[in-house]
């Protein structure tokens, strides 16, 4: 622990004072140290201080890839049945995929642990990641880019349901063994955390300490922080949308400073192109040059086509590679990375491209802010580049049943809002300010807000 990091126990009284109060906590517990010492801390700290007004709940998700993972979830029970912790096992059932195991069990696990919270009305939801996972992940992404990376976020909003926090953030796994070694409390060891098949773990094998790092990490969560800030003023100032499928940068905003054109176009290309992630390095320098260039033009990146004229950037989703869902009564969905659909019909529907179709049924949903009589075609296009118009129409989702269209009526049951892939799965607190806002600009629910008064001892 270097000297200027809390103790765990400081840690936690420390995030238990920044809390929002009364509050309810979901502790995912999975029976290793590092979620083992966060719920014996918290419990203890809650105990010690009622004055809080803090109460916890836990929950352990059994991910069903171990011969053994069933009874370390029902030893859990037992732990928290003896603290008089109200706990709850969460299984992820169905077939596992053959790749890509570790991703996969992390959405499982994130979205049980929403189900759990919910189940059980808790306010938010701890995890028990802690500095050394930190390293870990800094250092992986350090191979990929040679971008300033934050790491993994003390505050994450999970699919607009539940906050997520790690209030062990910046406490090593020596200072929590030593922790439940004083009291004489064990833990669960996962094999999986030895097996060299996994990235995370080699990284661990070869990473040192580094005192540094804690300040590195800190540094770059207030650049992210004010980048958000200002990419929200820029989006403000320089950016317009156009019947929910098209958007515009004025030329002055073209001109702004660099870092904050990369963060917002970036993100934008994001959220147009339906993307969980922004661009690579190599394909943002691209894109950036091409719009500070001045010259005419069309370029395609992250499945969006940017077209440069002399009144703008006007961009949209490219019509190719769009998917076809079908939702049945009752069901909701994804389609494209861009927008949500719920099926409140009674019928099967069938959302996909609007390229080669004439329906405008789902346009009619897109901004509620336009006036009736501008709703078609003409309305919403009036005064821009017709080519830049078309394609973002031939983007816009269309509804059918058995490749008809649906009636007024049916239409009129289903659900359609924008999705904004790299948010409303996991939005973390860096980029909430400029997240929110662009809800405001999509006429969307605009985000939770963090249940914490103060974050580093600063009021929020």
């Amino acid at each position: 622990m270097s000297p200027e990091a809390p103790s765990p126990r400081e840690a936690i009284l420390q995030f238990l004072n920044s809390l929002q109060s009364p509050a309810r906590i979901l502790v995912a517990i999975s029976g290793g140290s590092d979620s083992t010492g966060l719920l014996l801390l918290l419990d203890e700290v809650v105990k010690a201080a009622p004055h809080l007004k803090i109460s916890l709940c836990a929950a352990t998700v059994d991910h069903a890839l171990r011969a053994d993972s069933a009874d370390e979830a029902r030893e859990v029970a037992a732990l928290c049945t003896s603290l008089g912790i109200a706990h709850t096992i969460m299984t992820w059932q169905g077939d596992k995929p053959k790749t890509g195991i570790m991703a996969a069990a992390r959405e499982a696990r994130y979205g049980l642990l929403a189900n759990a919270a919910e189940s059980v009305a808790a306010d938010l939801i701890v995890t028990g990641h802690t500095f050394d996972d930190q390293r870990e992940t800094l250092a992986m992404r350090g191979i990929r880019t040679a971008q300033i990376s934050t790491g993994i976020a003390d505050a994450v909003l999970f699919d607009r349901r539940f906050w997520i926090l790690r209030p062990l953030l910046f406490s090593t796994r020596a200072d929590i063994r030593a922790f439940l070694r004083e009291r004489g409390t064990r833990w669960i060891d996962d094999p999986s955390n030895e097996d060299m098949r996994y990235e995370r773990v080699r990284t661990r094998q070869r990473l040192s300490a580094d005192a540094s790092a804690e300040q590195d990490i800190r540094a770059a969560w207030e650049e992210r922080l004010a980048l958000s800030s200002r990419g929200a003023e820029w989006l403000d100032r320089h950016f317009r949308l156009h019947g929910g499928l098209l958007g515009q940068v004025m030329p002055d905003g073209l001109r702004q400073d660099r870092a904050v054109l990369d963060y917002a176009l970036g993100r934008l290309t994001a959220v147009f192109g339906g993307q969980p992630f922004v661009p690579g390095r190599a394909q943002m320098e691209r894109l950036l040059r091409f719009a500070g260039g001045g010259d005419p033009g069309r370029m395609t990146v992250g499945r969006v086509v940017f077209d440069l004229r002399r009144d703008g950037l006007y961009f949209s989703r490219e019509t190719r590679g769009t998917t076809p869902l079908v939702l049945q009564p009752g069901e909701a969905g994804v389609w494209d990375g861009r927008f949500r659909v719920r099926n409140g019909s009674a019928i099967a529907t069938r959302i996909e491209g609007q390229a080669g179709r004439s329906s405008l049924i789902p346009l009619l949903v897109l901004d509620p802010r336009v006036k009736p009589e501008e709703r078609n075609e003409e309305g919403w296009g009036r005064g821009l580049p017709k080519a830049a118009w078309r394609r973002a129409m031939a983007s816009a989702p269309v509804l059918s049943a058995d490749k008809a269209p649906l009636s007024p009526e049916t239409a009129g049951a289903i659900g359609l809002t924008p999705y904004f892939a790299p948010f409303d799965r996991f939005l973390t607190r860096f980029d909430f300010i400029f997240a929110n806002r662009l809800s405001a600009v999509f006429a969307t629910a605009p985000y939770a807000r963090p249940p914490l008064r103060s974050i580093d001892g600063k009021t929020i």
